[in-house]
């Protein structure tokens, strides 16, 4: 290196050490406490903006910005972190938290730390979240439940193992990710699981039989039909689904959080304002899903590819719905904030008693 940019190095070093030893410029003692740096002349990515912990990384203010928040916690590529490095991602972050960071440390990194931290641990428990049931194994454990979902010439029987299986993987889903400032006893998820199983199973079923007894349709038209049977089932069982595994919160309220974080009560207002952002979330979920690959097939079973090779149709069906699903999960949980916002003024009047905040925040869950 030039003697210039040695000199920089031995001048920084020595003015680093001599805070270290006073406890900063204005002496006294101390431990040093270290933030995030950056070499000299080196840019972070604009991507990366000055690490906030437990904040978002993109502004939630815009719906492209959420969607881009949403994109990071439904990563697959964190499914494959392992142990250690989740616990290396949570122990920078207390790091950073009681100001004790190692040097060098990027905004980058502490951003990749909570990006770790977010998709596998829950808010509200800390625990570890099982793998089918994180936001981030949504997509690959549930497409192949929707492919079956889609599959042409059902019979009673497997509309009912089809819609049983993905009840029961969004109750579980639904369950793992709720808002859990509140304790809910296991009896009301099974109640909730019963619930949307019983209604997804009914109407899919229901709908099927109407459509094989209408005489007025053509074969061709009544299969054309019964592919977009499993919407109306899924987004019906969906809504009963939150609310009824989440139902408690209407009767007890879910707590809500001022500007510093602090937990100033609990609202039934704000549980009603969380379960309907919930309940529209997942009745916009499922319609690119379930609406998206029946057109797309229904096109291009007619090209030549397909015709000649019947055996094709399968895997490009899953493709199909890989990339419906895909694209519709970030839209549809991208709707509304995680942490939404609410006035105090719209709450019950001892919250807005309880604290100066003009507005107060709550998890929604997903």
């Amino acid at each position: 290196i030039s003697r210039r940019a040695a000199r920089e190095l031995r001048r920084a070093a020595a003015n680093q050490s001599g805070d270290a030893a006073g406890g900063g410029p204005g002496g006294g003692g101390g431990r040093l406490k270290w933030r995030p740096q950056r070499a000299k002349g080196m840019a972070e990515p604009a991507d990366y903006p000055p690490f906030q912990l437990g904040k978002p990384r993109f502004e939630q203010t815009s719906f492209y910005g959420r969607f881009r928040h949403f994109l990071d916690i439904i990563d697959p590529r964190t499914l494959f972190v392992t142990e250690s490095r989740l616990k290396e991602a949570v122990q920078l972050l207390e790091d950073y938290k009681h100001g004790t960071l190692p040097p060098g440390v990027t905004n980058k990194e502490l951003w990749g730390a909570q990006k770790i931290k977010q998709a596998i641990i829950h808010p509200d428990t800390n625990e570890t979240i099982f793998m089918p049931f994180r936001m981030s194994g949504y997509i690959p454990f549930g497409t192949p439940i929707v492919v079956g979902l889609l599959l042409p010439n059902q019979t009673i029987a497997s509309t009912v193992f089809w819609q049983w299986l993905n009840q029961s993987h969004n109750a579980c889903v639904n369950y793992a990710n709720r808002n859990a400032t509140k304790p809910s006893p296991t009896s009301k998820f099974i109640q909730g699981y019963l619930g949307a199983v019983i209604s997804a199973v009914s109407i899919a079923v229901g709908l099927n039989v109407l459509v094989q007894r209408a005489n007025k349709f053509t074969p061709a038209t009544r299969l054309l039909i019964q592919r977009f049977v499993p919407f109306p089932a899924v987004a019906s069982a969906n809504i009963c689904n939150v609310v009824l595994m989440r139902h408690t919160e209407l009767e007890e309220g879910i707590d809500v959080l001022d500007n510093n974080g602090n937990i100033v009560g609990s609202s039934r207002i704000a549980a009603k304002h969380a379960l309907l952002e919930t309940a529209l979330t997942r009745v916009v979920l499922p319609m690119p899903i379930l609406v998206l690959p029946p057109i797309i097939m229904s096109i291009l079973e007619k090209t030549s590819l397909l015709r000649s090779r019947p055996r094709m149709v399968l895997p490009v069906q899953s493709l199909v719905c890989l990339a419906a699903f895909g694209l519709a999960l970030p839209l549809a949980i991208s709707l509304f904030p995680q942490m939404s916002e609410i006035e105090t003024s719209r709450l019950e009047p001892e919250i807005a008693m309880a604290t100066p905040s003009k507005t107060v925040t709550y998890n929604k869950g997903l």
